[in-house]
């Protein structure tokens, strides 16, 4: 079984840098896909960026060019580098790993617990 585990939320200053971490543990036959997710109260959760096994990344629109996800060269932990910081990125952040289970043949998604991330003067 798959647990994610964020942190690095937090009130943090309009302009301002902030990183946020998702720690993985137990072990699933192979990581397709890893990604940050966003939610506020009264809309979807919308993707906010995603990284392949391959390396190759994905931002919403509303990040690109000032949010960085990467990760480590184990998959063990994924970060999200959110720079130059707006009150509308406030929301719940979500940690999410797509992955293949070879004894099943399924293709499951888990999902961490989500972290706050307020931006407010």
């Amino acid at each position: 079984q798959v647990k994610l585990v964020e942190s690095g939320g937090g009130l943090v200053q309009p302009g301002r840098s902030v990183t946020l971490s998702c720690t993985v543990s137990g072990s699933i036959s192979a990581i397709i896909a890893m990604g940050w997710y966003r939610q506020v109260p009264g809309k979807e959760r919308e993707l906010v960026a995603s990284i392949n096994r391959g390396g190759a990344t994905n931002y919403a629109d509303s990040v690109k060019g000032r949010f960085t996800i990467s990760s480590d060269s184990a998959w063990s932990t994924v970060y999200l580098q959110m720079n130059s910081l707006k009150p509308e990125d406030t929301a719940v952040y979500y940690c999410n790993l797509r992955g293949y289970e070879s004894i099943s043949g399924s293709h499951d998604d888990y999902w961490g617990q989500g972290t706050q991330v307020t931006v407010s003067s």
